[in-house]
């Protein structure tokens, strides 16, 4: 099992949106994927068409975190009812919805034991006898508070989102700089995946500049491809939609560089681990 944190240190970058495009690739890839929101704002929650049950969203679970039964909670994405499977058994993407009542472990004091509350979670994650999880999408608040360290200690990856800008570039170091103190405080496992280039603009001159700027200041952790700005990302999200199912060329263009990126970052966790580790 792969545990990913989308991560920026700057807001409105496209984090959840990349985080959706990554589950939708996961989706029609068949990889059995969990995405936990722990965005307080739950917009991925939203994305992903989830209609509760009953269950417990994922800020009352961290609450109780020993406890906690992550596979009673989780719910199927709404997307299953547009995925095409030809009668093959539908894939699976669950989702631990994010609320609002996670935002009270987003604070700067939360000590050892309480970082570990996902972790323990996870660490619980028997799906009564299926096929286990290949992936884990966590869907970070764009802040280093407590929510954010949580996800980054239950994870073995780290998976930046930036767009060629200066404020966001200047983001991304600072959050390069945090994953590194991370790591030889809390969490020596831990490595970036990567960083993703979100909302390119072919015909910007200043977005041309900051990629090669980026290329220059990060090197292979710069993952390929670029994700350009997509016209109708809004209107896809707004109807709780898979990426790979909207109809159109420039969803499916999409869909094939999310594709690429899902393997990049699959690919690259793999190596990259063994580098640090090296």
């Amino acid at each position: 099992m792969q545990v990913v944190s989308i991560s920026s240190l700057k807001g409105g970058v496209g984090k959840t949106s990349v985080t959706l495009g990554l589950a939708s690739a996961a989706l029609a890839a068949g990889l059995p994927t969990l995405v936990i929101d722990l965005d307080p704002h739950a917009d991925a929650t939203t994305g992903l068409g989830v209609h509760p049950a009953g269950q417990q969203d994922i800020g009352r679970m961290i609450k109780g975190a020993r406890k906690a039964d992550l596979a009673a909670n989780v719910v199927p994405s709404g997307w299953l009812a547009a995925h095409k499977h030809d009668g093959a058994p539908l894939p699976v993407l669950d989702v631990a919805m994010g609320s609002a009542f996670s935002g009270i472990y987003d604070r700067p004091d939360l000590g050892r034991r309480d970082l570990r509350r996902l972790s323990t979670i996870l660490s619980n994650a028997d799906r009564d006898g299926k096929a286990p999880y290949q992936l884990v999408l966590i869907d970070c608040p764009p802040s280093l508070n407590g929510l954010t360290r949580m996800a980054w200690t239950a994870s073995s990856r780290v998976l930046l989102v930036a767009e060629p800008g200066l404020f966001s570039v200047a983001g991304t170091q600072r959050t390069l700089r945090a994953i590194e103190l991370f790591r030889s405080e809390f969490a020596p496992a831990l490595v970036p995946a990567g960083i993703v280039a979100n909302r390119v603009r072919s015909g910007s001159n200043e977005h041309s500049y900051r990629l090669g700027e980026m290329k220059t200041m990060f090197g292979e952790l710069l993952l390929s491809p670029t994700i350009p700005e997509q016209a109708n990302w809004q209107q896809i999200q707004g109807a709780a939609h898979p990426i790979h199912q909207w109809p159109g060329d420039s969803a499916k263009n999409s869909s094939a560089l999310f594709d690429k990126l899902l393997d990049s970052v699959l690919t690259q966790n793999a190596t990259r681990s063994r580098l640090y580790r090296g």
